[in-house]
């Protein structure tokens, strides 16, 4: 007898449908599986025998095929254990195959018949509801998860003996509640980092605040322990709230990574991803044989804080070349193309040198060869993709101690979020957000300068001998600083600022850096 099951997978970071063919016939009793299948999937035919045994099922030794289908792509995970067991179950004449036909079925199963959680559930969830399944059989553990998708039933389930009672009750399965309702996520602040603990370093907080309303990548220099990491933790303190797209396309990359906790089904803060400098050029930007999201997919619409910038292999820093200009990852691979979000604000940090006390002569002693091999880790190519570069000097005591009382994060959030609203009208219908992703012609058009200012800016680009990609930058820094002014016109202020942060460029990266400084 015949019978036909539905499962879903996951292809890069979208969900597929998987059909699940199982026969059942006269010979020699034997389970076979067939269909491109990874190693844990040609294992599930030991975990269905044993847990359909175990649950009380009596089933005659016949030969039994299974199919998964489409059979070019590879099946991985362990979640089609339960849709495996419901095509035999029905192949059996237990179920009704009838009733398969509308339900998609997701789910590991224990020896003993008990059902467990997988991951990817968000996207396999949205891909059955595209295709026009009226309900989802989910494990407990994943209801809350795959209840986010509006628009289709999920029905949760804990044990294969109360799949085969639902399916073969269809009235009793119209009654099922559709899992629990998800009520609105805010931001959770109680406890979270804030600005106003951070004494002193107004040139960094100000250069912080310019890189968040304009989207641009920053690199901060110091000396160690002045309080870069700090900072950089409350970049996302002053970021938008998160959208409900946003948070969906991020919860979708931490689901198939396995990082979404059970309770919580959505994500309802920006990311803040920090890798050790250890990390591997495809741990950071995901692939494999069979690729997966890597750290920069984990920190879309977040942060990607790369602390002791030089430390990490030069390979896996310039491997950041493409994705900080398009905003994506594409993974190329022998059985087709991978695409993951890669749209994320770059924030890292670095010493002057390696022990961290350049140029101050009395603590660092350095030689001019190892500070040049140091600095020369950074490329030019990889610097002129960071729109700002700022240095500082050590926090002194006073600061450190006094009782001046430092502005916060909501304040700085307020300004931030005006300025993004003046870019979103400013580019609306371009299909861009913020002034970092303008293009050469917006650039002309939104980045005017006065005759004087364009005299000054040509002097400025044949002495700091600037590419065109780092004088564009200039000018895109210069927009948000008069944005976040309320300016409709950069004025030269705007413009010195924004040149200022391009100056480190050519004091520490320049020809003979160690001299000047």
């Amino acid at each position: 007898m015949f019978s036909k099951a539905f499962s879903g997978g996951i292809l890069g970071l979208e969900g597929y449908i998987v059909s699940i063919e199982a026969d059942v016939s006269e010979g020699l009793p034997g389970f076979s599986m067939v269909g491109y299948l990874a190693s844990e999937v040609k294992e599930a035919q030991d975990r269905v025998r044993t847990a359909l045994k175990n649950s009380g099922f009596r089933l005659q030794a016949k030969k039994v095929t299974v199919n998964l289908s489409p059979a070019d792509i590879r099946k991985e995970g362990t979640a089609y254990d339960l849709p495996i067991a419901v095509a035999v179950l029905g192949a059996y004449g237990v179920l009704e195959p009838e009733v398969l036909k509308h339900s998609l079925l997701i789910g590991e199963l224990g020896l003993d018949g008990e059902i467990k959680a997988v991951r990817g559930i968000l996207s396999i969830v949205s891909a059955a509801k595209e295709a026009g399944f009226s309900r989802c059989f989910l494990p407990e553990e994943n209801v809350m998860e795959g209840s986010v998708i509006q628009g289709i039933q999920v029905i949760g389930v804990s044990h294969i003996l109360e799949v085969t009672e639902l399916l073969n009750n269809p009235a009793e399965l119209k009654k099922r509640n559709a899992g629990p309702k998800i009520k609105p996520i805010f931001p959770v602040t109680r406890n979270r980092a804030d600005f106003s603990d951070v004494h002193g370093q107004l040139l960094f907080k100000r250069a912080t605040e310019i890189a968040v309303a304009g989207r641009h990548n920053i690199l901060y220099i110091g000396m160690a322990g002045i309080g870069k990491t700090m900072i950089a933790q409350r970049i996302p303190t002053i970021m938008p709230d998160l959208t409900p797209e946003e948070r969906l396309e991020i919860s979708k990359v931490y689901s198939i990574c396995g990082l979404l906790p059970h309770e919580t089904p959505l994500l309802s803060e920006r990311p803040f991803r920090t890798p050790h400098h250890t990390i591997s050029q495809q741990a950071l930007t995901g692939g494999g044989r069979y690729p997966r999201p890597g750290e920069l997919s984990l920190a879309s619409e977040g942060v990607l804080f790369l602390d002791e910038f030089p430390e990490f292999k030069r390979s896996t820093i310039e491997a950041l070349r493409q994705p900080l200009e398009e905003h994506k990852i594409t993974v190329t691979r022998l059985h087709g193309s991978y695409v993951f979000p890669a749209d994320f604000l770059l924030a890292a940090a670095m010493n002057p040198c390696p022990c961290g006390f350049f140029p101050d002569r009395s603590r660092c002693s350095c030689s001019e060869w190892q500070i040049k091999r140091y600095l020369g880790k950074i490329s030019k190519p990889l610097l002129d993709r960071i729109d700002i570069c700022v240095e500082s000097s050590p926090v002194s005591f006073e600061d450190l101690n006094g009782e001046q009382k430092e502005e916060g994060s909501d304040r700085i959030k307020e300004r931030v979020i005006k300025a993004q609203v003046i870019q979103q009208k400013r580019l609306a219908g371009s299909g861009m957000l913020f002034n970092s992703r303008m293009n050469g012609q917006q650039i002309k058009r939104y980045c005017a300068l006065m005759p004087e200012d364009e005299t000054f800016i040509k002097k400025i680009f044949e002495t700091m001998k600037l590419s065109v990609r780092g004088y564009n930058k200039i000018l895109k820094v210069a927009r948000t600083i008069a944005d976040l002014s309320g300016e409709e016109n950069i004025g030269h202020e705007h413009l010195c600022e924004a040149i200022a942060y391009r100056s480190l460029d050519e004091k520490y990266w320049g020809g003979n850096a160690y001299g000047r400084m």
